[in-house]
């Protein structure tokens, strides 16, 4: 099993910044893609960013040019930077790892970022 775990939440201004992490642990193998997910009040749970296994990164284009998905092998951790944040960024954040062998998705429990105008 896979255990994710972000940190980084909180609440900022709007123009402000934040780093979300994610750390992972356990059976870290044949990972497809890690992506950030999030849930705004009242809405169901929307793609933000993806980085595949080869480093391919794709963005949904609400964050395009803002947010920046990242992640260090080393330390088994993926990053979400966001830049210039907005009140419609407010959502819970949550990152999921999809292993392709055998095919399952992990999700963390997730932290809350708000943005206040």
């Amino acid at each position: 099993q896979v255990q994710l775990v972000e940190s980084g939440g909180g609440l900022v201004q709007a123009g402000g910044s934040l780093r979300l992490s994610c750390a992972a642990s356990g059976r870290i193998t044949s990972v497809k893609s890690m992506n950030w997910y999030r849930q705004p009040p009242g809405e169901d749970r929307e793609l933000v960013a993806t980085i595949t296994g080869d480093g391919l990164t794709v963005y949904a284009d609400s964050v395009k040019g803002r947010f920046t998905i990242s992640r260090d092998n080393a330390k088994n951790t993926l990053y979400l930077q966001m830049y210039r944040l907005k009140p419609e960024d407010t959502a819970v954040y949550y990152c999921s790892l999809d292993r392709e062998r055998p095919p399952m998705r992990f999700w963390g429990q997730g932290t809350q970022v708000t943005v206040s105008s």
